[in-house]
């Protein structure tokens, strides 16, 4: 038996990944991701969501992709950086394989004319090609945005025929400055801050409640705790109360109480006052 049996869970409440289905509509993230389909339907051309580590900017992107394909309006892909370093063309590929092209051609030039035109396919069946960056913090090449500035060139009747949101840290911006031109582009810029105390007590619950929870297994003093020494940073609730879970259950505890939060603060390493 494992704490999810222990605490008759259906799925681990705080696993540290983003599934959409954990998906909680903060007052920022619902005005953020508001902001950001606004963007995406009216092809504004470039959006950026902007947020510290662990602020939940992953997990909105995410919600905002299974939003987004739902509709049937859009063609949408999300490219995930996890490196800095990009050899030439290779957004360029990316973005073709991400609207269905396969045999691109052997130099830009043939690339990029085999995206425009299919760019304008998908415009006239009337949906819209969005592309969101994740990580977008690691675009740090030149050529990479000046790339990103040239796509969003390609227009159709004066509408763009395609649209980019960029999310990552904040350093996000002064890179995107580098390039003056791109940078006049944004349409869009939104921030994300730290959650307060009683959004982060309504997040803990509501994640409780959809991994089926039947009562808050949380004291109202380990919420505390938790809204403490989190920083109101929804990466950092999660690592916590899964600690947390996972420490009631060697203790047998059906209830988390103060006692076992500052037990996970002092296993975690973090400064307990």
């Amino acid at each position: 038996m494992g704490y999810q049996e222990f605490y008759q869970l259906k799925f681990e409440p705080f696993a540290n990944l983003p599934d959409p289905k954990f998906y909680f509509n903060s007052p920022q993230h619902a005005l953020a991701k508001e902001y950001l389909l606004h963007a995406a339907r009216g092809t504004r051309g470039l959006a950026i969501l902007l947020g510290d580590i662990g602020t939940g900017k992953t997990m909105l992107v995410r919600k905002l992709l299974t939003e987004l394909q739902s509709t049937g309006k859009f063609q949408v892909g999300m490219i995930v950086l996890t490196h800095s370093e990009f050899p030439t063309g290779w957004l360029f590929s990316k973005i073709a394989n991400l609207v269905g092209l396969s045999d691109l051609g052997t130099t830009s030039t043939e690339i990029i004319s085999r995206i425009s035109n299919r760019l304008r396919e998908i415009y006239r069946r009337n949906e819209r090609t969005v592309i969101i960056i994740d990580e977008a913090n690691k675009l740090k090449s030149p050529d990479i945005l000046e790339e990103i500035r040239g796509l969003l060139n390609l227009e159709i009747a004066d509408t763009r025929l395609i649209s980019f949101i960029l999310s990552g840290l904040p350093e996000l911006e002064s890179f995107l400055m580098m390039n003056r031109a791109l940078y006049q582009r944004i349409a869009i810029k939104v921030k994300l801050k730290p959650m307060g105390s009683e959004t982060i007590r309504a997040y803990i619950s509501h994640r409780l409640k959809i991994a089926g929870a039947q009562n808050q297994i949380f004291t109202p003093m380990a919420q505390e705790l938790i809204c403490r020494y989190s920083e109101g940073r929804p990466r950092l609730v999660n690592i916590i109360c899964d600690n947390a879970l996972l420490e009631g259950y060697v203790q047998r505890k059906q209830t988390i109480d103060e006692a076992v939060i500052e037990r996970v603060i002092s296993n975690l390493g973090l400064r307990f006052e």
